[in-house]
């Protein structure tokens, strides 16, 4: 049965990358952080990473991880509920609330579960779910498991959704689901007016932090605190796997109710391992640095202001940001990838990303910036945009 089936496959392997869509995977042989190590043995700077604090690679953090192997182990080899609840999950959970002003918490293995089981415990047909257009894949699938009436509004239109609530109102709960920050353009969602928009035909409103914890808001508690909604906003879900030390796990915070019932019936959480205590213990750790200092999210910030301003000066066509994101836009997929290739060449580690990760013909380059730049690092990867923004006739 399997050789007309690898056929199949073969062929529709092929069609990619005839496409130019084929993703290829470059191998690192170094900790994350502004500079690593391809296997090739060159060095180069990394500006595609979610690093967004630079904390990947931090000492604090990896001496955290390293007293809870100590003391709890490696793995849990459980979920939550039967044996996999140690001290370290409990207490991340807590000080998780705390930062974003939430009632409680619930850990994951990662943001793709949080938001793919939040939905369905929550949710049944007599429900709606308005979710924004550019939302994340995760909260798609999510939406698919759910039996709730679906609505979709245009990436942050407010008049959409408003014109999307009216529909749904014929259904009894009503839950307006969008990204903080989207992950492709790096815009930030109006969360002021979606909330205003939710009071007004009696919705809830849902947030995925992921791209926006540590990295928006004066302190980085993201959207909710950058719009004044700090522990107003009914769901939020977010990663650990980002700017809070990229390692793993997810989280569901908000309203306590929501949070009991998703234990109870959340099925990547009652189904899947307990992420491991060390990942939690440098969690833990993480958000006690947060607290501390703004240090980390300004110069994020700095970082984020001067690479934008300098890249647009030099003609390149720049996404409207708010975020530590900077789409370039190339609209070519191969395009992409040769200018991807060629910044490779000159030391600056980029990705072209392209359909079906973005619509067809909005084939870009996404630069993520993080605090672990220094400006040497900036100026070094704006000066090699434009040398090859130039050669391949980008800009002028």
């Amino acid at each position: 049965m399997y050789t007309d089936y690898q056929k199949h496959l073969g062929q529709i392997i092929s069609e990619i990358k005839e496409a130019g869509l084929y993703k290829n995977e470059r191998i690192i042989v170094s900790p994350q952080g502004a500079e690593i190590e391809l296997d090739s043995g060159q060095k180069v700077l990394n500006f595609c990473a979610n690093n967004y604090l630079g904390l990947s690679n931090n000492s604090k953090l990896i001496e955290a991880a390293k007293k809870a192997l100590d003391d709890h182990g490696y793995g849990m080899s459980s979920v939550r509920f039967i044996c996999g609840t140690t001290d370290l999950h409990k207490e991340l959970e807590r000080k998780i609330a705390d930062f974003f002003g939430t009632e409680d918490t619930i850990l994951y293995a990662a943001c793709f579960d949080a938001n793919g089981g939040v939905f369905e415990p929550l949710l049944t047909e007599e429900d709606a779910i308005i979710s924004d257009a550019l939302n994340h894949a995760s909260i798609i699938d999510g939406v698919r498991l759910c039996k709730a009436q679906r609505y979709r509004y245009n990436n942050a239109d407010m008049e959409d959704l408003e014109r999307q609530l009216q529909l749904a109102e014929k259904q009894r709960f009503r839950l307006i689901v969008t990204d903080g920050v989207f992950s492709m353009d790096g815009n930030v969602a109006p969360l002021d007016r979606i909330a205003s928009l939710a009071e007004k035909y009696n919705a809830m409103v849902m947030v995925d932090e992921s791209h926006s914890a540590g990295v928006v808001g004066k302190t980085g508690r993201g959207v909710t605190e950058l719009y004044n909604l700090k522990g107003k906003i009914e769901i939020i879900t977010g990663t650990l796997g980002k700017a809070f030390g990229g390692a793993i796990g997810g989280f569901t915070t908000g309203k306590k109710e929501i949070v009991e019932l998703l234990r109870q019936r959340s099925r990547p959480y009652l189904f899947s391992n307990s992420i491991p205590p060390l990942v939690a213990a440098a969690g833990i750790k993480m958000v006690d640095m947060m607290t501390e200092t703004n240090d980390l999210q300004d110069k994020l910030h700095r970082n984020s202001e001067y690479f934008i301003e300098k890249m647009t000066g030099l003609g390149f066509d720049i996404k409207p940001t708010r975020s530590a994101i900077c789409a370039v836009m190339l609209y070519d997929a191969k395009l992409s990838q040769d200018f991807a290739a060629r910044l490779l060449d000159e030391g600056i580690y980029v990705i072209g990303f392209y359909y079906p990760v973005v619509p067809k013909g909005q084939a870009r380059i996404r630069v993520q910036l993080s605090a672990a730049h220094e400006i040497e690092h900036l100026d070094k990867a704006i000066k090699a945009f434009g040398k090859i923004g130039r050669e391949l006739n980008v800009i002028k």
